[in-house]
């Protein structure tokens, strides 16, 4: 199926639903929900899918598994997705937060297989095994460190969604804490507390992955690294290695960089 509404579709008694759908260039994805479980693949382009409780860069080829009736937003840049929409009884290992994914070649085309299945096709079919087949798949995915948490506490997350919009790898914490009126143990505190990182685990992150969208569009290295307030690009892209396993410069190419079974290996080594 392509180009249409879950909703025309969501009744159906099949357990997986797959749809393609293009978009504009810049397009945005107003917050929104779905009744099924939902796995939104990228085929083209990069996305930014944001929560209340945080933002997942997702690049060409790779996913985001969003759960059952989680409010979301979508924005893209030059994005055709394929998502499978998929009923919550038949993955009750579901996450309760979104999660970024790494793609199998098989899953991929198991999903770009599924795009073009009839919505209601017949039990014990071909068409089946691969709905089927994509449920199995589906449980070995391996999770990628794209995401941004954002704290709950209301003034830092006012500060962090400032800083997602202008990420600077030199932003000093003592301005956050002169914000806050707090100290720097106490926005330590804050950060790990409401995002599980370090504060400068989290802004290391934010950066790096605000990057991706830059790299996609062609920006070189050099200036990506300025712009972010790196000291020179050496140091962005080691910290782009350590965070993704590959240099940015690989980010070029989306399909050496994500689906190099070596690159994988060493990422998760």
């Amino acid at each position: 199926m392509r180009n249409i509404l879950v909703a025309e579709v969501d009744g159906l008694d099949r357990a997986v639903l797959a749809i393609g759908t293009d978009y504009p260039d810049d397009h945005l994805l107003v917050r929104h929900e779905h009744r099924r479980a939902q796995i939104l693949y990228a085929a083209t382009g990069i996305m930014r899918v944001e929560t209340a409780d945080g933002s997942w860069t997702v690049p060409t080829a790779r996913a985001v598994m969003i759960p059952p009736m989680t409010r979301h937003q979508v924005k893209m840049t030059g994005v055709s997705t394929r998502s499978l929409y998929i009923e919550p009884a038949a993955v009750p290992w579901f996450p309760t937060r979104c999660q970024a994914v790494d793609v199998s070649a098989l899953l991929r085309e198991l999903i770009l297989e599924a795009v073009e299945m009839e919505p209601r096709y017949p039990e014990h079919s071909r068409d089946a095994a691969v709905a089927t087949l994509i449920l199995h798949e589906l449980k070995s995915l391996t999770p990628l460190p794209l995401d941004v948490p954002l704290p709950s506490d209301p003034q830092l997350r006012s500060l962090c969604e400032e800083f997602l919009r202008k990420p600077d790898i030199h932003d000093p914490p003592a301005r956050w804490c002169a914000v806050l009126n707090v100290s720097e143990r106490t926005l330590a505190r804050l950060f790990q507390r409401g995002t599980g990182l370090s504060f400068s685990q989290w802004r290391q992150r934010a950066c790096i992955l605000h990057s991706l969208q830059h790299l996609t569009a062609g920006m070189p290295v050099t200036r990506v690294a300025a712009m972010l307030g790196y000291d020179n690009p050496a140091a962005y892209t080691a910290a782009f290695k350590r965070l993704l396993g590959r240099p940015p410069t690989a980010h070029k190419s989306p399909d050496a960089f994500w689906l190099d079974p070596t690159a994988r290996r060493e990422r998760h080594a």
